[in-house]
């Protein structure tokens, strides 16, 4: 490492240390001396491990617990956890403060912030109305879900929050010594109160639980770096002589949405009252912001009628104010926002309660968002007109700005649920109604004959006199709520449902029906559809045929005339984790590009405007990694101004729990789509048709090798149970939705999420890069040029460049010393060596080829900061996977006292923090 890069990492390595040593003290208070000397004997010995200083290091770290008692074990995991934590939360403030200064020093734009794809759109000729163009259809849209791989308590994250805010200060303000003091009082307090927290959730997560998760993210982060970010685009925009018209009248193009509650697929537990449920607290959490932002806006503007000239616009909404008092009268501003408040107050009310008359004595509520907007527009345009357009440009252009992102629902809410569970209610429907129609023994052409028929028809198949199944009364009661909170809320907070596992053009005029029965399709020649029905193409089988699905679904008249209702557009969502776990990492995210280039021919064909709705996790084996890359990366034509991508798990945290992280994050996306869509390398690439020829080679030796190591092995389901805590964290409280589709335990129906969090706490992570290896070398067996056409691939095509990037992150992280460890946990010797000795074999090629191929000698080398990230880590996250082993097998012989399971499930909180990406 160079001087330089030395010299700006010193405060975090000074940070760490300090956090390091509030922590270290603390244990010294509350656990005694012993037991620090023990944490501190033991991180030594990681280090020295890492470093390769002493031969005994791996053999001391592999007898850490003996001897100790199962509350001095908790202790040291406890520790180790926490030591990941803290070193998490000094490094992004570290991003935060280079980001910072590397601003203030006036550098260049940095990669991946919106200034730079300005430019670089600037220099490439893009004009002012292909700008505005692109801003005008704009949608950049990260979703976030429930998935089970977020295992911090919000009481935990909120200590982190504090911590981090009182770090911050250290470096952001001036203290005196007395200042400094009391922050670093305040940060032992909170590091005491952090080691005092039970950071384990003693019941099993509900939705509710999830729901109020999630809307924590948009107190921490959202309802204000949103409007910040478009606010800031535009002033960018304004600056720049050649794109100036583009600020005016800039929409927002940033918008959150959530599964949060409206997820079914596989989770009993969202039901129709639940997604009510988060649909009015989204709605509470965001008038909420509103309401508190009013009172602030009033505070501010006090200015009075006797020195400035308000519009007439202004006095009509100041006269109609409630506040009557002599000290008011000449401060118009001040009741006019007095009546906008008093009326958004009883707005809330009604959403949330379904009041639907106001006591004569309060003002009626606005019906429309847009009614709300309106009034705000007043204020700033009579700030304006009488030259105070500073104080237009403070909190209230903010306010206008979420109001146009937010509404008054927050977010869009999804609806999901798998095609089976479609399948089964339209056919009891079509029984129930005495149609003749035995639904389920009709092949694919009949149901589609069935069923457009059907939609063109203006009768129901639902009455109200029959009776239906627990299952098929669940789904049309979830129907009922969604056509009800289109009433009340308005379609824009619902406006989408996914079908999981659509495999047929069926699966979608399916929902359509259910749709009609409730009123969201209304039939008729011109038929009107109130949602937008999204396929979702997971497996590998399934992202081969979905263009010829869509093409098949274009060509019906019925639901030509259903998109023309849609402003003649299409979303598809394309799954990452399903199709990783069918066909390992190499033949996922070929089979998803090559999707994506299909969708796109089939929608140009068409004349069908395509939105990708890409479901990422946050590792690599889920489609996870560098958002920025991994955006740019899409093949020509498929981001086209519009994207959607799931945020899951631990990543929401570590993304957006701190405010300016997150709208980096943020800024990010929309750079990217940016880019992505106005400079589109991939369609100039030169000889991308061989290109493609030889990814498909490579993905078809990567296939079968995945596949062989997977699903042909015998006894491989054994290994991976006994090699990995995926049946330990099956009963971590760290979600509401079950670990599998089924009761049982093949891989096939575990579900994607345990399957990759597994590999990761044992730190083989092969979903994230397994097969590469003997793909690369049975090309090259093939080819005199083979290695030469490799770099030329990876030298110009971004897909390459971001395939191996992110799997150049999951092999640093792989570590195949302690994945051994975990190997020896499986009790059949000659299964562990037939399986592991593979695992090994692939690793050493994957990694033979990955240098060979990018020109590296060591893992990240052209990622110095993730390099420094992981070997920072290193001391805490060895001993916790060390730890976990022991605790496994003391667990699985028979030791299953509390004390022993709450250290395991210690253990995976603190892996997962370590990894950061792991789920």
């Amino acid at each position: 490492m160079n001087a330089s890069a030395t010299d700006k990492d010193m405060p975090l390595r000074e940070d760490i240390r300090f956090l390091g040593r509030i922590l270290g003290d603390t244990l010294r208070e509350q656990e005694g001396e012993d037991i620090f000397q023990l944490i501190e004997g033991i991180r030594q010995t990681a280090i020295r491990y890492r470093r390769g200083e002493d031969k005994t290091a791996r053999s001391m770290l592999e007898h850490s617990l003996d001897g100790l008692t199962p509350e001095h074990t908790i202790a040291v995991v406890r520790a180790f956890s926490y030591f990941s934590h803290l070193c998490n939360i000094a490094e992004d403030l570290h991003h935060n403060r280079r980001r910072i200064a590397y601003s203030q020093a006036g550098a260049p734009p940095r990669e991946g912030s919106v200034a730079l794809a300005l430019r670089r759109i600037k220099q490439a000729g893009v004009k002012a109305e292909t700008l505005k163009a692109f801003f005008e259809r704009a949608l950049i849209s990260p979703v976030l879900t429930a998935h089970p791989t977020e295992v911090q308590r919000k009481s935990v994250l909120d200590c982190h929050l504090m911590i981090a805010n009182r770090l911050g200060e250290r470096t952001r303000l001036a203290l005196t010594p007395e200042e400094r003091a009391e922050n670093e009082a305040s940060l032992r307090r909170a590091i005491l109160t952090l080691w005092q927290t039970n950071e384990l959730r003693t019941f099993k997560l509900r939705v509710h639980d999830e729901i109020e998760n999630g809307l924590s993210y948009y107190r921490y982060t959202f309802l204000r770096e949103v409007p910040r970010l478009c606010a800031q685009i535009e002033d960018t925009l304004a600056s720049d002589p050649d794109y100036t018209s583009v600020a005016q009248n800039l929409p927002s193009f940033v918008q959150m949405g959530s599964w949060i509650g409206g997820d079914r697929d596989g989770n009993p537990f969202v039901t129709a009252d639940i997604t009510e449920y988060a649909l009015k607290r989204q709605s509470a959490v965001v008038m909420e912001f509103y309401l508190q932002q009013l009172l602030s806006l009033r505070g501010e503007l006090s200015l009075s009628s006797r020195l400035v000239s308000v519009t007439k616009a202004l006095a009509c909404l100041a006269e109609q104010s409630p506040e009557t008092s002599d000290s008011r009268l000449e401060e118009p501003y001040r009741r006019a926002i007095t009546r906008i408040y008093t009326r958004l107050e009883h707005t809330a009310t009604h959403l949330t309660h379904g009041v639907q008359e106001a006591p004569a004595s309060r003002p009626d509520p606005y019906l429309t968002v847009a009614e709300f907007a309106a009034d705000l527009d007043v204020l700033e345009d009579s700030l304006q007109r009488h030259g105070s357009g500073l104080l237009a440009g403070g909190r209230l252009r903010l306010l206008r700005r979420a109001v146009s992102s937010f509404g008054f629902h927050l977010a869009p809410l999804d609806l999901r649920q798998h095609s089976e569970v479609h399948e089964n209610t339209v056919a009891e429907l079509f029984t129930q109604a005495g149609t003749g129609v035995d639904y389920r023994i009709l092949d694919e052409h009949q149901r589609i004959e069935v069923l457009a028929r059907e939609l063109s028809s203006p009768r129901l198949l639902r009455s109200p006199f029959s009776q239906y199944g627990k299952a098929v009364q669940k789904e049309l009661d979830t129907f009922d709520m969604a056509a009800e909170l289109h009433r009340r809320l308005g379609p824009e907070a619902l406006p989408n449902y996914i079908i999981s596992k659509t495999d047929s053009v069926s699966d979608m005029l399916e929902v359509a029906l259910l749709m009609k029965e409730v009123g969201l399709l209304v039939p008729g020649n011109t038929p009107r559809l109130a949602m937008n029905i999204i396929p979702l193409f997971e497996t590998i089988g399934d992202l081969r045929g979905c263009s010829a699905i869509m093409e098949h679904l274009f060509e019906l008249p019925i639901y030509q005339k259903l998109l023309n209702s849609r402003q003649n557009s299409q979303e598809v969502m394309l799954g990452y984790s399903d199709s990783n776990k069918d066909g390992g990492f190499l033949t996922a995210n070929w089979e998803l590009y090559k999707a994506e280039k299909a969708l796109v021919q089939v929608f140009a064909d068409h004349g069908i405007e395509m939105r990708l709705f890409h479901g990422r996790g946050g590792s690599v084996g889920r489609g996870g990694g560098p958002s920025y890359y991994g955006i740019l990366a899409q093949p020509a034509g498929s981001v086209n101004a519009q994207i959607r991508l799931t945020e899951q798990g631990e990543v929401i945290a570590s993304k957006y729990s701190d405010p300016g992280i997150g709208r980096r994050n943020l800024e990010t996306l929309v750079a990217a789509t940016i880019e992505a869509t106005l400079l589109d390398r991939d369609r100039d690439l030169q000889g991308r048709e061989q290109f493609y020829e030889i990814m498909e080679e490579l993905s078809g030796y990567s296939f079968r090798r995945y596949r062989e190591l997977v699903y042909e092995t015998p006894d491989f389901n054994q290994f991976f149970r006994e090699a990995t805590p995926v049946s330990e964290i099956a009963e971590l409280n760290i979600g509401s939705r079950p670990a599998s589709r089924k009761q049982s335990d093949r891989i096939e129906d575990l579900r994607a999420i345990p399957w990759v969090f597994s590999w990761g706490q044992s730190r083989m992570i092969i979903p994230g890069w397994y097969g590469f290896g003997t793909a690369v070398e049975n090309f090259r067996s093939r080819r005199a040029d083979g290695l030469s056409q490799l770099q030329q691939m990876f030298q110009t095509w971004p897909f390459m460049q971001a395939l191996l990037s992110n799997m150049d992150m999951v092999l640093a992280k792989t570590d195949l010393g302690i994945a051994g460890r975990y190997a020896g946990l499986v009790s059949d010797p000659d299964l562990r060596q037939r399986v592991f000795s593979e695992i090994e074999r692939e690793f050493h090629l994957t990694t033979e080829a990955l240098w060979n191929i990018t020109g590296q000698n060591e893992f990240l080398e052209t990622n110095p900061t993730l390099a420094r990230s992981i070997r920072e880590r290193s001391p805490y996250l060895d001993p916790l996977n060390h730890l976990q082993v022991d605790l496994l097998r003391s667990f699985r012989a028979g030791h299953s006292e509390e004390a022993v399971k709450r250290a395991i499930y210690l253990t995976i909180n603190g892996v997962s923090a370590g990894l950061r990406n792991s789920g």
